[in-house]
């Protein structure tokens, strides 16, 4: 009777240390958890039986999921600093630069500089602004490309590939001042070189690394490399090459797949809710006219040990009928009431490409479904969820095309 006390005083004694976690395996603990391609799922209906917080075993590494936004707001503000840090998984060291770049770097000096680099030399409003030319141009030659022969009647078209073009030749113009995708490329052996570099990194996650085998051209234009490389001259330690090698990276990973996933989510979205697509339409019409912690902490009442990963499954919280009303139905006019959101400062280039896509889309073409079965939005693998199956839908140019507003 002693014995039974004794250990389930410690079990208790670990349930408040950890939170609670799912029935685990041998050896590999909660590891089998991460075959699910939609781990969000899985976590979702966990956290429902064992609470807004709990721990996972994943092998040597401790994590701990959380899915209340309350318990959020506190992971980033009461505990900020002590989770400021990265895991050091494999991908980091051999992708980004051995832990070296802004999304994988320890917190400390050496992130606090490339945070002020890309805030005030990459995403200040001055410096993106510089590129609105660039956006528009981009813009306009998907809407001309769109629009061949779309005058008179509703063609089929395949809208993935035209995102993808659309993000990464607004991406490397801004940062080489050339285009890699599509039509009207001027050196195509480069284009192909760079588009399975970049292709073979997404596949493989790590494999390889394109910033290895670009070759520096004279690029016209004070392009972010360009402006990067001047600051080098001036203050070499701020401004290494690995820094500056580090930061191309990330913003080729993170803002363009990233991008081009969004806007073909918020189509696929569209065609399935058409009121919603009319409502936006009018809309525009009226409006535009023709690693690791660093120590220990709390999170919800529960003691978490340093060196514990924390995972914060958005998705989960994005669904959580407490905060939103009918969480699982597309609709987008429930942000209007909360005003203004300002957002993340470094994902302002997203920003604007994405509601500069969307955008011209409605407020120049007509747009449907293939049939009268809804759009499939089947989740793919990945952290950024693109859909399965790429968006297909029939489009129709609208008589604004012939006013020249892109």
């Amino acid at each position: 009777m002693e014995e039974a006390t004794i250990f389930y005083s410690s079990l208790a004694l670990v349930f408040h240390f950890l939170g609670f976690n799912p029935p685990s395996l041998p050896v590999i603990a909660h590891l089998h958890l991460l075959i699910n391609p939609s781990l969000q799922r899985p976590f979702l209906e966990l956290s429902k039986k064992l609470g807004p917080v709990f721990s996972l075993q994943l092998g040597s590494l401790l994590a701990v999921v959380v899915s209340s936004l309350s318990l959020v707001e506190e992971c980033f503000t009461k505990n900020d600093i002590v989770l400021a840090n990265r895991p050091n998984l494999l991908l980091s060291k051999h992708l980004f630069y051995n832990h070296t770049t802004l999304i994988t770097a320890p917190y400390g000096n050496y992130w606090r500089n490339l945070r002020r680099i890309c805030t005030i030399e990459i995403f200040s409003p001055n410096r993106i602004n510089k590129f609105h030319g660039i956006r528009k141009d981009e813009m306009r030659r998907l809407l001309l490309k769109l629009s061949r022969n779309l005058h008179e009647v509703f063609a089929k078209v395949e809208l993935k590939s035209l995102f993808a073009d659309l993000t990464f030749n607004n991406l490397m113009r801004m940062m080489a001042g050339k285009r890699y995708y599509g039509e009207d490329v001027t050196d195509d052996s480069e284009a192909k070189e760079f588009r399975e570099l970049i292709a073979e990194v997404v596949e493989n996650g790590g494999a390889g690394n394109p910033a290895d085998y670009l070759p520096i051209l004279n690029w016209d234009g004070n392009m972010m490399i360009d402006h990067l490389l001047t600051l080098q001259e001036s203050e070499p330690g701020s401004y290494t090459d690995q820094i500056i090698k580090g930061i191309i990276l990330v913003l080729l990973l993170v803002g363009t797949d990233t991008s081009a996933v969004t806007v073909e989510w918020a189509m696929s979205n569209l065609l399935n809710n058409p009121e919603v697509l009319k409502k936006a339409k009018a809309e525009i019409d009226a409006q535009v006219g023709e690693e690791r912690t660093s120590g220990d902490y709390t999170i919800g009442g529960y003691d978490v040990p340093g060196n514990t990963i924390v995972l914060i499954n958005a998705w989960a919280i994005q669904r959580d009928p407490e905060l939103w009303d009918d969480p699982t139905s597309f609709k987008p006019e429930r942000f209007e009431k909360e005003g203004k959101d300002h957002g993340h400062t470094w994902a302002s280039i997203a920003h604007r490409m994405v509601n500069l896509a969307l955008g011209a889309l409605i407020q120049c073409f007509e747009w449907k479904g293939l049939g009268d079965e809804e759009i499939d939005t089947t989740e793919g693998k990945g952290i950024i969820k693109p859909k399965v199956e790429p968006l297909k839908a029939m489009c129709k140019a609208r008589p604004i095309l012939d006013k020249d507003l892109y």
